[in-house]
């Protein structure tokens, strides 16, 4: 049975109290590995590490920090099969995605943000012949990275990226659902020798690990991706001790298609759009509005598509839908399906946990669902299921749609599907969201801020705003 480690001062250690737990692989449904519950006692030598090595790693200038950065995406890249089988195991996604997804973009984020910090430029103020003012942006100092499940390489690299690019150190929590890839992630951090302390990784529970960073005195700020339910306590913890924080919550995200979209690549980009890592991504479009006179054709296509989706082996190069991430997770999406139809929903397509031959017997698998006929005010509508789910209603007009799309709590990301240009600008300036994509979805540009609104999160990541997130302001004024 392989044991994970914990990564403190540049070191592979095991959790001070001895204590782990167990790490399953969902497309079996087996444990098959363990990693430490660590505790206040872990994270005490973790600050401490990261106090020690604080001054020198602020200090280093920015192109010997870029430098080590991009040695460490290098790595990324050469690991990258290993890696991405790994986050297959660790994960249930399928292999191909993993490669073409979760390696690629962890790679991408270490070496964007390295290039980041030769380019990062403060501002000045010129006050005529009075005098000018200008800002340093120093490091926070020691900040702490929570990072989610769904995608755990990918998600984890791009909270640590900019900290360590802007001279902070960092003590990162992965998942405990999906430990795998930060671990051998530690392992290419020692190889390319990132300085002692600089990063240290902890794993384990919210409660046993995750709720002492967020409360420990000596980390400055807290940059968190996941449910909007635990954002809002780390928001509750973290405002009296005056802590920066930048939470990436939950969406449940509309898709609006008009009647006179591009029909077959629609189809297929809402497709991806809907059912993309099992529907695990916060991103994932699971409200989907479809123009009336489209309806019934756009509902077939859909549904046709949808079934042709091979369901297998996450490790087979064939698999295009895997294992969900664990089984209560697998048991919550069941439960919303049920409700769904209790709700009055129909199901098109799936509402099922799949069986499959052979090793993958035992493991967590449920078909991509499509239901229709439910109200907007529905908790099936208003919740976030994330998981492999999605439900279809017709609309007549913009504002209706409008109103549809705004209709929930959450606000990270829309799309929207039509080849009237003015329609596109229009309606983004009036839907509530973070992030609008106009024909297309998930196409990313790593300069661009973001993050949502409403219980979708507060502050906004990627680019200027998160290397301004994780430094200080500070102005110097100069008379002459």
């Amino acid at each position: 049975m392989q044991k994970i480690q914990n990564y403190i001062n540049g070191e592979l250690v095991d959790p001070v109290e001895g204590e782990y737990i167990d790490n399953y692989e969902p497309a079996t449904g087996q444990i098959y590995s363990q990693i430490p519950e660590s505790k206040a006692c872990d994270l005490e030598l973790a600050v401490s590490a990261a106090e020690t090595a604080q001054k020198d790693w602020a200090e280093m200038p920015a192109e010997e920090r870029s430098n080590l950065l991009i040695r460490l995406a290098d790595a990324i890249d050469a690991a990258g099969d290993e890696l991405a089988k790994a986050e297959a195991i660790d994960n249930g996604k399928p292999i191909t995605f993993a490669k073409h997804v979760d390696a690629y973009r962890s790679a991408a984020n270490i070496r964007f943000f390295a290039n980041a910090a030769t380019q990062f430029a403060s501002e000045s103020h010129s006050m005529g012949s009075v005098g000018v003012n200008y800002t340093l942006r120093d490091p926070i100092g020691i900040v702490g990275c929570i990072s989610p499940w769904n995608l755990p390489l990918y998600l984890f690299t791009w909270k640590i990226a900019p900290a360590l690019a802007t001279g902070n150190c960092v003590i990162a929590k992965p998942s405990e659902i999906t430990p795998m890839t930060a671990y051998l992630f530690s392992k290419l951090c020692i190889q390319v020798g990132i300085p002692k302390g600089v990063l240290n990784i902890l794993h384990g529970t919210g409660p046993s690990i995750g709720g002492p960073m967020v409360e420990h005195p000596k980390i400055k700020a807290i940059s968190f991706t996941g449910g909007s339910a635990t954002g809002k306590h780390i928001a509750s913890v973290a405002a009296p001790l005056l802590k920066k924080t930048s939470l990436e919550l939950g969406g449940k995200n509309p898709t609006l298609v008009f009647a006179d979209c591009d029909f077959d690549t629609t189809v297929s980009e809402v497709a991806r759009a809907a059912f993309s890592n099992q529907g695990q991504i916060c991103l994932c479009g699971s409200r989907i509005y479809i123009e009336r006179p489209i309806y019934d054709k756009f509902k077939t296509a859909l549904v046709e598509k949808i079934e042709k989706l091979r369901i297998g082996d996450p490790l087979d190069d064939k698999t295009q839908h895997g294992a969900l991430v664990s089984k209560p997770h697998m048991e919550k999406v069941l439960s919303y399906i049920e409700l769904a139809q209790q709700e009055g929903g129909s199901v098109l397509c799936g509402g099922n946990q799949v069986e499959i031959e052979g090793r993958c017997k035992d493991g967590y698998f449920v078909a991509p669902t499509i239901i229709e006929g439910l109200p907007l005010n529905c908790r099936t509508n208003q919740e976030e299921i994330f998981g492999p789910v999605c439900t279809l209603q017709p609309f007549d007009t913009e504002e209706e749609v409008i109103k549809l799309a705004n209709g929930t709590e959450y606000g990270l990301a829309t799309s929207v599907w039509s080849n009237d240009i003015k329609r596109c600008h229009r309606l983004s300036k009036e839907l509530d969201f973070g992030i609008v994509w106009l024909n297309t979805w998930l196409l990313r540009d790593l300069r661009t801020p973001f993050g949502g609104v409403k219980s979708s999160g507060m502050g906004r990541e990627g680019g200027h705003e998160a290397m301004r997130f994780f430094t200080e302001p500070k102005n110097v004024c100069v008379k002459y």
